[in-house]
């Protein structure tokens, strides 16, 4: 069963590290309480960065719970006492009973009231490495393929913490988040990139990406 372990929403503002003063919104904060889904995303949870984030496909991130175990066992002598768990790394839900392998790319999912469904993996970003605080998080992410992944909303509703995610429909039975990512991260071939370009729940972004690889 997959449910939403921890539901979480932040807002931007500055925040000032070792390397300076940077704005975003990936440092969220849980809730327990019922929140609106739209088709922008949760009521009360805006991103900073509107250029990479931000868009309809991408309305909630999600990561799986079961990563930070493996995040703080790979990690456990830099964080000493200090602990990674849900929304270490921004995500809005973090979901337990599902990882990368087990979730496809199209899959419409019941939650709450609302209706959503996987349009592409996250692909990782500097500000995660620099909100863990971790040499090299960015690039063990990648060669891990432990990013997580985005959904769109198909039809609002309430959603909080507790929910389960019921599977309505898998149309890309084929097509795990894993073997997108492996294409994009690890191996690339040009034939699986073009079925992933004619993929029409394979969100806009990732489209584009895979265009200027291609080329």
């Amino acid at each position: 069963m997959i449910t939403i372990h921890t539901l979480l929403i932040g807002q931007p503002q500055l925040l000032t590290d070792g390397r300076g003063t940077w704005r975003s919104a990936i440092f969220r904060t849980p809730t327990a309480a019922p929140v609106a889904l739209g088709e922008r995303g949760l009521a009360g949870d805006q991103v900073a960065d509107t250029d990479n984030h931000g868009s309809r496909d991408q309305a909630v991130c999600c990561h799986p719970l079961a990563h930070y175990d493996y995040w703080n066992a790979v990690y456990a002598e830099v964080l000493g006492e200090r602990r990674l768990g849900p929304g270490s790394v921004g995500e809005n839900w973090t979901l337990s009973g599902v990882t990368e392998d087990e979730a496809c790319v199209g899959d419409l999912y019941a939650a709450g009231t609302a209706q959503v469904q996987i349009s592409a993996p996250r692909y990782p970003c500097s500000k995660q490495e620099r909100k863990v605080q971790l040499p090299g998080f960015r690039q063990r992410t990648v060669e891990t393929l432990r990013t997580g992944w985005y959904l769109r909303v198909l039809a609002p509703g309430m959603i909080q913490a507790g929910d389960e995610l019921r599977l309505v429909e898998r149309p890309q039975p084929n097509l795990t988040v894993q073997r997108v990512n492996e294409n994009m991260h690890a191996n690339f071939d040009p034939n699986f990139a073009q079925k992933l370009l004619d993929t029409p729940e394979l969100s806009a972004g990732w489209k584009r990406i895979l265009m200027k690889k291609l080329s």
